[in-house]
């Protein structure tokens, strides 16, 4: 079901809060990573705000979906999320990636209340929710784990086995998220390691394959409805989206995977995400 216009307009203002804050924030501490949390925004919003089962008060309430970064670089995005969502005062985010802070350069599930696994190693996380989605049918919970990961993770051999294994025990509580911008930390998917057609790639794995605009919460909404639909087979969201949205000198540029923000750049940042005249 559509979102109504109302709705659209409330998410998209959310994001661009998210955008600005982010860009703030990673300039005032020079350090993180802007590339992927820009392009994983919408994603990361229409799941934690209209989407997913989750409760703020209670992180480890049994019947919650999981929501599993698996593109751990990504964690800025994710944090700030989360807190506007309650898990967190907004007012932690300036310690981030600080000694004693328990938001760290990447998730850690021990440390951060609304993390559900702890990823930086690219290759693990979909594993890991192949195994929560076994968990939670062993356990009769109805309940969905979204796993969200990044183009140079499927690089990774251990993806593809998490993949069989998803197919093997009908893991149709398993929604992957592919944030598909097509750049990695080194340069291009295409430069780095081809994938070909992912959706073959994916289909071939046992996997329904679906495809939505990844800048589009109305889009990836009716995605994650259609996925849910689906009953036998884990299912996949191919979301197309850009490295660096939403500031077009980090816009499809390897360089923004996780440099830091000069003075010149924040203001020309900020400029464009004010839409300054």
């Amino acid at each position: 079901m559509s979102l109504s216009t109302a709705k659209k307009g409330e998410m998209n203002a959310l994001c661009l809060k998210f955008r600005m804050d982010l860009i703030e924030l990673l300039h005032s501490i020079q350090t993180g990573h802007p590339g992927g949390s820009l392009s994983v925004c919408e994603i990361l919003t229409a799941l934690y705000f209209e989407k997913a089962k989750v409760d703020p008060k209670n992180p480890q309430w049994p019947e919650r979906d999981r929501i599993v970064l698996t593109k751990g670089h990504a964690a800025p995005m994710l944090y700030r999320v989360l807190a506007e969502k309650g898990f967190f005062p907004v007012e932690e985010m300036k310690t981030l990636r600080q000694l004693n802070s328990h938001l760290q350069g990447h998730p850690c599930a021990l440390e951060t209340p609304g993390v559900e696994l702890s990823t930086g190693p690219l290759g693990i996380g979909l594993a890991a929710a192949v195994g929560m989605c076994v968990g939670l049918k062993l356990s009769n919970i109805d309940a969905t784990v979204y796993a969200i990961m990044g183009d140079g993770e499927l690089d990774e051999g251990t993806v593809w086995e998490a993949c069989m294994s998803a197919a093997k025990f009908k893991t149709d509580n398993l929604v992957a998220i592919l944030d598909y911008n097509h750049v990695q930390l080194d340069g291009t998917s295409d430069e780095i390691m081809p994938m070909g057609d992912v959706n073959a790639k994916f289909a071939s794995f046992g996997f329904e394959v679906f495809n939505c605009d990844g800048h589009d919460v109305d889009a990836i909404c009716e995605a994650i409805d259609k996925a849910k639909t689906v009953k036998g087979k884990p299912s996949v969201i191919i979301a197309e989206t850009i490295k660096g949205k939403g500031i077009s000198f980090m816009e499809g540029k390897n360089a923004w995977h996780g440099r830091a923000i000069n003075d010149e750049e924040y203001k020309l940042a900020m400029a464009e995400l004010r839409g300054d005249k």
